[in-house]
């Protein structure tokens, strides 16, 4: 793990992407206290619609109110 200060991180932050790209993580430090961290993005997955198909269920009478009974045993 490579540290830099501001001035430099700022002076060279084409060259600490490239660092970053490579898996390397770069802190950045104010008076040798650390203050962020660059690190490399974890890339999202692509959502596909309807791959819960089936997994979940909604009981009949879900939309019903809930008794008195049944929110004071949810409020605790």
């Amino acid at each position: 793990m490579k540290q830099v200060n501001v001035h430099e991180a700022k002076t060279h932050l084409s060259h600490l992407l490239t660092c970053v790209e490579k898996g390397e993580e770069v802190v950045i430090a104010r008076g040798n206290r650390p203050v962020a961290r660059l690190v490399p993005t974890v890339p999202l997955k692509k959502r596909v619609p309807g791959t819960a198909k089936g997994k979940v269920v909604v009981k009949k009478g879900f939309e019903k109110p809930l008794s008195l009974k049944e929110i004071r045993e949810f409020e605790g």
